[in-house]
């Protein structure tokens, strides 16, 4: 009996000390756990606030829910300013609108490009090219006010009456490095007409900021070069050369598109050569996308030796690095992950900055379409 008592209180004894280290053990791996987790939480946030110091980010969403967004401006103050198709002017920040009047918003056409004078911190002044109507007739046209906060005033139509259609409108304007103000005009449905040095259509435009017409043009009027289908990006490299982005056929016949290198007065061969064709008295493109694949570039960006600029049938960031005029390589970024690509702008910041299409009813637009993006071109590969 006395065994069997001795027996059961060791077994007590053994389940009862059991017990009280597993309980503790218990404790203690729970409370390593949360220590542990606290202790990572802590330390994600210190990864994360020295990445941010490194700038270390691929990109961020700076705006959302526009409506057609087109082209960007940066203030001095460092807002950003982006025209919407429908003929809105926005300012990203505080979400101010202003209505630009007379734009007539019907197929490409609407409220367009947009460029701040060089001199703007001094004389305020900021173009626009939009289409509209005279006489029931489209047409496009470049307009200068004056921007005072969120008020637009002074107004002047700076050059009137430039072919306009519901497809191949141009539309995107440019100070140069020479002061100048630059205009891509498409050829507003009738290919012959870029043929023509009288004819503003199928041209990229060369003005003073007044609206005159600077002496060294090379026909005496506002044309600089011709033969084009609808471009719509113009930029400059490190050498001060001018650079567009051009739109090909289209329709059954898609493809073609180009990448230019312009100079003063030359024939860039449309409607009479595409792609690789030659023909004495016109250029050919530097790069083009060949007959069977689409960028439909719309904008153009010089940085760190390469053209960007944004796809909208391609849904892609375009990247064709330059060497001695020629492209040493091409690739895209970001392909299909944000839909239409219509605007590329480089900050003031460094940063590329992209517009994406998805709402001008030939995307598929996602929640918080359409948004402008903030790119860091360091983590572009």
């Amino acid at each position: 009996m006395r065994k069997v008592l001795f027996f059961i209180v060791i077994l007590s004894l053994f389940f009862a000390g059991y017990y009280f280290y597993n309980t503790k053990q218990k404790s203690s791996v729970q409370k390593s756990t949360e220590v542990f987790e606290f202790d990572s939480k802590k330390e994600e946030e210190k990864v994360t606030k020295e990445n941010n110091k490194k700038d270390d980010f691929v990109y961020e969403v700076v705006a959302e829910n526009l409506n057609i967004p087109w082209e960007l401006a940066f203030l001095p103050s460092g807002d950003i300013l982006v025209t919407e198709r429908p003929g809105t002017l926005r300012k990203i920040g505080n979400g101010e609108k202003i209505k630009i009047k007379g734009v007539v918003h019907k197929g490409e056409g609407g409220l367009l490009g947009m460029a701040l004078h060089p001199n703007f911190s001094e004389n305020n002044f900021i173009y626009f090219y939009l289409t509209s109507k005279i006489d029931g007739k489209l047409i496009n046209r470049v307009e200068r006010y004056k921007l005072n906060g969120n008020i637009l005033s002074d107004r002047k139509v700076i050059l009137d009456n430039i072919p306009g259609a519901i497809y191949h409108d141009g539309g995107r304007i440019k100070f140069g490095p020479d002061g100048y103000l630059y205009i891509t005009v498409g050829d507003a449905r009738m290919p012959k007409s870029a043929q023509d040095i009288n004819s503003l259509a199928g041209k990229i435009l060369r003005i003073k900021d007044d609206g005159g017409v600077p002496e060294d043009n090379p026909f005496s009027n506002f044309v600089y070069s011709y033969g084009h289908r609808n471009p719509q990006g113009i930029t400059w490299d490190d050498k001060g050369q001018l650079w567009s982005t051009e739109h090909g056929r289209s329709g059954i016949l898609s493809g073609y598109d180009e990448l230019n290198l312009i100079k003063k007065g030359k024939n860039y061969g449309w409607p009479d050569i595409q792609g690789d064709e030659k023909k004495p008295g016109m250029e050919a493109p530097i790069l083009h996308s060949g007959p069977d694949v689409t960028w439909a570039p719309a904008s153009a960006v010089f940085l760190n030796g390469s053209i960007f600029f944004g796809g909208l049938r391609g849904e892609s960031l375009y990247e064709a690095k330059i060497k001695d005029n020629k492209v040493v390589y091409f690739k895209s970024h970001f392909k299909g992950k944000f839909g239409r690509i219509r605007n590329v702008s480089l900050g003031p910041d460094g940063y590329l900055y992209i517009t994406t299409s998805n709402t001008d009813g030939r995307g598929d637009p996602k929640k918080g379409d359409d948004k402008i993006i903030k790119i860091n071109p360091k983590k572009l590969f």
